[in-house]
Parts: C-alpha cells; structure tokens; sequence
C-alpha cells in the first residue's frame, strides 16, 4: 500500500493511532530514570520491535521514541550533543518498522521549563529546540509531527509555529486534561476551548487529547465531546490511558482492558473524534482490540 498524504487520508476514513512507548519500554527492561530516548541508540533492535508490534495490531500512525528528545530533554542525562543522531534514528526505526502501510509520527513533547519572565528560557529560544528536533525527525523521514502531552498552551503555539517551519508536514497537537472543579483543564489551568482555540489559531492540522490526568473511560467520552466542539472543522485525536493508573507493590498498574478500549472506539467514533489511540498503559493487545473494533464500526456504517 502506498501512503497518501496524511491529511488526506484522514479526510475520507477515521485513523488509528499507537499506544504507549514507555509502557512497553520498561516492560523490556528499560530501568527507572533511564533516558528512554538513548535506547533508539543503545538498543534500536527493541525500539523498532515495539514500533512492529503497534503496526502488526493494526495502527495506521506510528510514533517516534522522542518524547523528551530535544535538547533540554537530552541534557537531563548529558545527551544534547546527540540530538540529531537519536530524532534521525528514531525516525528511521519507526519507518523501517511502519513500511508503506502506515504513517509516521515524529513525536516532540514538552520542555518541562517555564517561559520567560516565569522560567529562564525565552519564547525564541524555546521555538529554535523545538525547530531543531523537527528538523531531525523530519530528515528521518517522519509523515507528521505529533507535539503531545502539553499543558502550556503558548508552549504548544511556540512548538507549532516552529515545527510549521518545515512545510509540508502535518502537525498534530494534543494536550494533556485533568479535572478541577468537575471541568476539563490542563496542568497551567486553560480550559478545552482555550487550549484547543490557541492550537488551532498557530496553525495545527489536527488537534485534540493524549494522556489525561486520574481520567476514566467515561471522561474521555465527556471529553472527546468537549473537543470536538471546541475544534470545529478541525480534525479531532484522542488517546486515552488504560484507566486511571494505581501504583500496588511500587508499581503502577492500569485497569482497563482491550474490550474496555475497544468499547470506547465506537462512542468516540460518534462523538466525532477521527484519529483514535492510546496512551499510558495501553499495549498492542490494547490497539488490536480497538483497530478490530474501528473496522467494525466501518463495515457498520458501510452497510
């Protein structure tokens, strides 16, 4: 199969979306602290077997192993001097492992520091690392930028407008929702509609929710409808973590099941949602639940 431009294969069918790299990483041994980011270096042959297993499940859009691959996330373990060499080695696993059945998302994510005058980094300074990692992945071959799990949203219209930079590559944008007070806010207190709002003002092709804070399924229902109002013609993702997460015996264990997230792809799916996936938790046994269930509500809505 030859991949058609990201955007327009969107436009005519709903698309599936990954699930959770780090889940998977640690579950291959990846120790606590451990930049996930140098295993595309160190241990490419487990990267790329994760990113295979997502594809082999079924997901149409395959994300790079670059959540913190910037240079201020590098340097936390003193890699920023191998920013390129591990976003172009990313790229290419994710690739490689993608064929031409799938697309390829260069995933870049938060900084982690405050912008001037409230941290030490300045806007210009935040948009050249942001420019700068979607200059590697894109020089890996990535078919869109996936900048997720944002809770600042002049953060998120910094990242956007840099990335926009390079032309011809869909942007995706997600943030990450908690509660307070019974309403749906990111970590720095913006609404759906404002955080959503400043997306799409800075230019994404698509914009929407990843990795919600203590969310249940039914949230991310209520959710996904408060997006896609917000987002009016723009496309709408949503990837949820399996449950809420509860830590037993030091570690952290996720509830929902692959027929709990496969149940969810349906209502989704009618609230308007057109790119689904998973975050925290979720496993390829997740997204093979939920890639069997979007082509059942395909043959449904054929018929």
């Amino acid at each position: 199969m030859y991949r058609a431009h990201l955007l327009a294969e969107l436009s005519v069918r709903p698309m599936l979306a990954d699930g959770a790299m780090g889940t998977q990483l640690m579950a291959r041994g990846l120790p606590s602290g451990t930049c996930c980011e140098q295993w595309n270096l160190d241990h490419s042959s487990e990267v790329e077997s994760i990113h295979r297993e997502f594809a082999d499940a079924g997901c149409d859009l395959i994300t790079t192993n670059t959540f913190c691959g910037s240079t201020v996330g590098l340097s936390r373990h003193g890699l920023e001097e191998c920013m390129r060499e591990i976003n172009q080695r990313a790229a290419r696993l994710a690739r490689r492992a993608a064929g031409e059945g799938a697309w390829v998302a260069g995933n870049i994510g938060p900084t982690g520091d405050a912008i001037s005058p409230f941290g030490q980094i300045t806007a210009r300074e935040l948009s050249n690392i942001f420019f700068k990692q979607a200059s590697a992945l894109q020089s890996g071959g990535v078919d869109a930028f996936a900048i997720e799990t944002m809770s600042d949203p002049e953060e998120m219209a910094i990242a956007i407008k840099a990335a926009h930079r390079i032309q011809g590559v869909p942007i995706i944008a997600t943030y990450a929702f908690g509660k307070s007070g019974g309403n749906f806010v990111t970590l720095t207190g913006a609404t759906v509609s404002e955080a959503i709002d400043r997306a799409v003002q800075a230019g994404a092709d698509v914009v929407g929710a990843n990795c919600g804070t203590l969310l249940s399924i039914e949230d991310y229902l209520r959710l996904a409808e408060e997006l896609v109002d917000a987002a009016g013609e723009t496309p709408v993702i949503v990837q949820p973590n399996a449950g809420s997460p509860v830590v037993r015996n030091g570690k952290t264990h996720y509830a929902a099941t692959p027929n709990d997230l496969a149940a969810l792809v349906t209502r989704l799916l009618d609230a308007g949602v057109q790119i689904v996936g998973g975050c925290c938790g979720t496993t390829p046994a997740h997204l093979q639940a939920m890639s069997l269930a979007m082509g059942e509500y395909a043959k449904a809505r054929k018929d």
